[in-house]
């Protein structure tokens, strides 16, 4: 076997420009690295940029220069992870030469997260399996990794998204329950059609309250008759009935009546083309194949690793200068729904604790009548305490929760030309929210201001088919952040709003300021949930503007309590100082609720210059991503 000292001599000497370390699904990590024997993964490829810049002045890289930068060049093909990649400080370049990881010219290299399934057959009959699916249903053992099997939530056939099965094949069949005791945290519902009511586990409703859902997994079902009695399991329970925001609703009245939901995840409920049941006892998965579909040739992956790739230093030493160009990111797991439910406070961010204030009020806001404390879904991609970073043209895409997420002490960072699809959760997503030790309503001024999420670019990036489980999700989702620049995306197809910017709910000034949403081109949002806007703030933001935006049609589900509760631009609660100006929409409904001080309000509405128009959305080099879109998209009709 070659030394590790020959075979950095060998590949650093190579070029007298940047020097490049290849990498290929179908190479090895004992090769040397060039382009004629690559390696085998991105984890090798890092180690020998480090230690080329670790040995850099010393005489064994005499003859090599590596001023003008380290790329690692990846070829085409799926590169299958064990385990996440892990960007370290160690290796940052500079800004001379900085460390690329990209696509070889022409190809498309994809960091997968997912295990394949193979070995389908014909189910035949099947316990509990409907009638009418007996016969057409497949089977194929559960994946496994490292010897043993695993959960997952999501399954893809042929990079087509599989539905989990349920009682209800289209959302706005969804059924109304009929009553909450919050006190004996107890639910009716109409008694299910079908589904096991004995044993309802791994059963789960997914519950629609107002701008969010909530995942809770049933403990019981005991049917009377017509109507019958949910039970949950804990810690979801507690929480869907002690918090107050975002309430699950009951009022039978004109506006739409009580909440929401469907049941998911049991065999019972697997009738339809394209949905999927995994019973983890017997370890077994089954497909009901949607038409044209041979399942004896499919590709079928279940997401495994949560992460793909982990960018992250310390504040003290952080990754720096480190870029990714033309890179696949796909096939990332979240299983915390599965394990503990998911009842989120907003954007996502899930409860940990919350509950109602009684009297109201707490010394940083006397009017406040509620706390919480929420965690963060994880990223398929996560940046923190890194900058000058860059994303430039990769595609994310099959993951369970968010897809990139800068989460903290981040500064001087690009995300442009990328696409973002087919998520759980949030496209993209940057900056701190409340946490697990920060309740949710406090502002945040942190004595050390290197934690927070500045001075960034989100620039050119086609967003669409995300918030496609949690449907409380944004197309982009920013919380404290500042010098944030967001402009010239296009985000569609998103089930909530489709940019937010702040967090807080609260006057005070805090860390935000100049933030700018500028030539976005927001349609087709709230596909699920209202209370919606495409642009929406909260809490106090000196010098931030939302200024020449696109924005037009808007869904209107019928299962929503409030459907007239919708809008085009939106700032909430505690939003002050903020410029809203020449953004075109095909009606003035705009909501300005509980704001503070030094709004501004000028020239929104149908008025706005048809240039404004032309120049919103993908600027022009960044047209070729709709070309490679799914997506049909009807331009536009108005509301």
């Amino acid at each position: 076997m070659k030394t590790l000292l020959t075979t950095l001599l060998l590949c650093a000497a190579l070029t007298a420009s940047a020097v490049d370390i290849y990498v290929s699904p179908q190479g090895n990590d004992s090769n040397y690295g060039n382009q004629a024997e690559p390696l085998a993964t991105l984890r090798e490829g890092l180690f020998r940029a480090r230690e080329m810049r670790r040995l850099q002045d010393s005489a064994v890289m005499k003859n090599t220069d590596i001023s003008q930068g380290i790329r690692i060049v990846m070829k085409g093909g799926t590169y299958v992870l064990d385990e996440t990649v892990f960007v370290r400080a160690e290796d940052s370049g500079t800004k001379e030469s900085p460390t690329t990881v990209e696509a070889a010219q022409g190809e498309k290299p994809v960091l997968s997260g997912g295990v394949a399934l193979s070995g389908w057959k014909k189910a035949g009959s099947v316990a509990g399996l409907p009638k009418s699916a007996q016969g057409k249903v497949w089977v194929a053992d559960a994946p496994t990794f490292g010897g043993r099997t695993f959960d997952f939530r999501q399954l893809w056939v042929n990079g087509q998204k599989a539905v989990r099965a349920r009682d209800v094949n289209e959302g706005e069949s969804m059924r109304q329950i009929l009553n909450v005791n919050k006190k004996a945290e107890e639910m009716w519902i109409p008694t299910p059609k079908s589904g096991n009511l004995k044993n309802p586990a791994p059963m789960e409703m997914v519950l629609h309250q107002m701008w969010e859902v909530a995942f809770l997994r049933i403990k019981s079902l005991t049917p009377k008759g017509d109507s019958t009695l949910v039970k949950f399991y804990q810690p979801e329970s507690r929480l869907e009935f002690l918090h107050p925001w975002p309430p699950v609703v009951i009022q039978h009245d004109s506006l739409g009546g009580n909440s929401a939901f469907f049941l998911c995840n049991a065999i019972e409920f697997l009738d339809t083309q394209g949905e999927w049941f995994y019973d983890s006892r017997a370890a077994k998965v089954y497909y009901f194949p949607r038409s044209g579909e041979n399942m004896s040739t499919a590709q079928v992956v279940a997401p495994y690793l949560q992460t793909i790739l982990r960018v992250e230093g310390t504040l003290d030493r952080p990754v720096s200068h480190v870029q990714f160009k033309g890179i696949g990111f796909e096939h990332a797991t979240w299983l915390r729904p599965s394990q503990m439910g998911h009842v989120p406070l907003q954007a996502g961010m899930y409860l940990i604790d919350g509950y109602k204030l009684r009297p109201h009020g707490t010394p940083a806001k006397p009017s406040l009548e509620n706390q919480a404390w929420t965690g963060r879904m994880p990223g398929g991609v996560t940046v923190k305490n890194a900058n000058n970073t860059m994303f430039f043209r990769c595609d994310f895409q099959h993951m369970a929760a968010t897809g990139l997420d800068y989460i903290e002490g981040t500064h001087h960072d690009v995300i442009e030309g990328c696409t973002f699809r087919d998520m759980g959760g949030s496209g993209i997503q940057l900056g701190s929210f409340s946490d697990e030790t920060f309740e949710g309503h406090l502002t945040l001024n942190p004595s050390d201001e290197r934690t927070i999420c500045q001075d960034m670019r989100i620039a050119n990036n086609l967003i669409e088919n995300v918030t496609n489980e949690d449907w409380g999700t944004l197309g982009i989702a920013a919380g404290w952040v500042r010098n944030v620049n967001i402009e010239h995306n296009e985000v569609r197809e998103v089930s909530y709003s489709g940019i937010s910017v702040g967090w807080g709910w609260h006057k005070g000034l805090n860390v935000m300021r100049g933030n700018r949403v500028h030539a976005n081109h927001v349609h087709h949002y709230a596909k699920h949930m209202y209370d919606v806007a495409a642009v929406y703030t909260l809490s106090a933001q000196p010098g931030t503007s939302i200024t020449e935006n696109y924005v037009h049609d808007i869904y209107s589900p019928t299962y929503v309590h409030d459907r007239h509760h919708w809008f085009y631009l939106y700032t909430d609660e505690g939003s002050s100082y903020i410029t809203v100006k020449n953004n075109w929409t095909p009606t003035e409904k705009f909501l300005q609720n509980a704001n503070g001080p030094g709004n501004t309000w000028e020239n929104n509405g149908a008025m706005v210059s048809d240039e404004i128009v032309k120049r919103a959305g993908l600027q022009p080099e960044f047209k070729d991503l709709l070309e490679k879109s799914e997506i049909e998209v009807k331009y536009p009709s108005g509301k």
